[in-house]
């Protein structure tokens, strides 16, 4: 409005000028126009109107915007730092990563430099700017949208080889440790109760009984540890793999934390899978999402007879001086399976002192390689998978710490049987009951062999590789079970 009152003031200036009088005694004697500024602002709608027309046209060119690009639905979003201070970032920080980057890339646009470092562009312009100022930047050249490409000048490129030597990180600005644990508290599995619906869905291919899903609903919903016991081949680590679809499908996590100049990588794309949100078709993107943080499917890490109690802790890489998470921390909001339980090659006494607290307190304390102890969220469902009987394993004081402990019994003949009519169409095999039939009495029945879920497909799967070779009729036959049960139970 103050805009339009001064355009209105001159143009009645000029208008007196120009009649000969004196402009400033006709501006007094005239009356104010109060609606002139009105006009003019509709004047200026149609503008407005033709941006917004033309963002429409260049989005529905692009083509209809899917449920993905638009913003996501998730409970917690990260939202985009309005400065460095208000990303808990130091200049010196930013300016390490922005010097290392240059040192590694030779040279790169602003854009670029923003985009490797996951910060808005008009926060890294800014600071560009004051390097050059510095004279650690030079400008190689100029780039599209108002930018340069930057490469470092001597002066810079030594500095970037003694930040070079303390840390050869140069990826996403780290994210605060207080925020990490905003973020864990807002996805928190304790705010998750999935329905038996959700947890059929998350059952839907396998096959369970109404019993064991009533056992592991409870379970599943208190968002705490629970035993997974029972003879080998009936689907623990199965159901310990599906457990986390019950949940919410997608979480936020950084890519990477600071604490005091540590640079803690969480993200690992050995354990976690992204679910990026997919680009906006429009010209202009509204989402102000911070993209130092990545979104994920909810995780499920499982470690097996390979776990040791360095994956327990911060990690440091002494060449690079970058620190890996522990798993715990990695699968914070998802699913934690430790297979084989009783079988790592550490004592099992010492890996049940390492989680007695944890567990108990619902949060780890973990010490970073300056030697600062910190302590962090230690929230997932955690699931102890073994063969043998725990009571075997562990004392009482670690049972109580494990409120459910299920045991995961043989299939009923009933279930048994189902199984094959179920996996022999999916293998593209022609199913035969009376092949079945055979296949009970003569290997079961008649040395008390005990069923277990994961026979039919593998004895299934010996059947159709046989077909397959020899090139014969993909029919289930008890000529072709004999040949699968001698290949397969020969040692057991």
């Amino acid at each position: 409005m103050a805009a339009f009152a001064d355009q209105n003031l001159l143009a009645r200036l000029a208008r007196g000028h120009a009649d000969g009088d004196d402009p400033f005694q006709a501006l007094l004697a005239s009356e104010p126009d109060h609606d002139e500024p009105i006009k003019a602002a509709a004047a200026a709608e149609p503008l407005d109107a033709l941006l917004s027309q033309i963002g429409r046209l260049a989005g529905s060119a692009a083509g209809a915007e899917s449920a993905e690009t638009a913003e996501p639905a998730d409970d917690f979003l990260p939202i985009e730092p309005r400065s460095f201070r208000h990303a808990q970032l130091t200049d010196s920080a930013v300016e390490a990563l922005i010097l290392k980057y240059l040192l590694a890339r030779g040279d790169a646009s602003g854009r670029d430099i923003a985009e490797q470092i996951r910060l808005p562009f008009v926060l890294v312009d800014e600071l560009l700017r004051q390097l050059k100022i510095d004279q650690l930047v030079v400008h190689r050249g100029s780039a599209p949208m108002n930018d340069y490409q930057y490469q470092l000048s001597d002066l810079g490129r030594e500095r970037a080889r003694r930040y070079f030597e303390q840390c050869s990180y140069f990826g996403s600005a780290p994210v605060a440790l207080s925020d990490y644990v905003a973020g864990v508290r807002a996805q928190s599995l304790a705010g998750q109760h999935p329905t038996a619906e959700a947890l059929h869905a998350a059952f839907a291919d396998l096959l369970l009984n109404k019993r064991m899903l009533d056992r592991l609903g409870p379970a599943v919903n208190s968002g705490r540890g629970l035993f997974l016991f029972g003879p080998p081949g009936n689907g623990k680590t199965s159901i310990a793999e599906r457990v986390t679809a019950a949940f919410g499908q997608h979480i936020w996590i950084p890519r990477a934390i600071g604490i005091d100049g540590e640079i803690i990588r969480l993200y690992d794309p050995v354990n976690h899978e992204e679910a990026p949100v997919a680009e906006n078709s429009g010209y202009l993107d509204h989402r102000k999402i911070d993209k130092r943080w990545v979104r994920i499917r909810r995780p499920t890490i499982i470690a097996g007879g390979e776990l040791t109690m360095s994956a327990l802790e911060v990690t440091i890489n002494t060449s690079t001086g970058i620190s890996e998470a522990p798993l715990q921390m990695k699968s914070n909001c998802g699913t934690l399976v430790i297979d084989d339980f009783g079988r790592q090659r550490m004592p099992v006494d010492e890996l049940l002192n390492r989680w007695i607290v944890p567990l108990e307190k619902r949060f780890d304390f973990l010490s970073l390689p300056n030697g600062k102890k910190i302590s962090v969220p230690f929230d997932q469902l955690i699931i102890f998978s073994t063969n043998l009987e725990p009571r075997d394993l562990v004392d009482e004081a670690f049972l109580r710490r494990i409120p459910y402990k299920i045991e995961a019994i043989d299939p009923s003949e009933d279930e048994f049987r189902q199984l094959f009519r179920i996996l022999a169409p999916k293998m593209e095999l022609e199913h035969s009951e009376a092949a079945v039939d055979y296949l009970i009495e003569s290997h079961y029945r008649a040395l008390d062999r005990p069923f277990r879920f994961c026979h039919p497909r593998d004895l299934l799967l010996q059947v159709y590789n046989y077909c397959t070779y020899q090139k014969t009729a993909m029919v289930v036959t008890p000529e072709l079970f004999d040949l699968a049960c001698e290949n397969y139970f020969s040692v057991m």
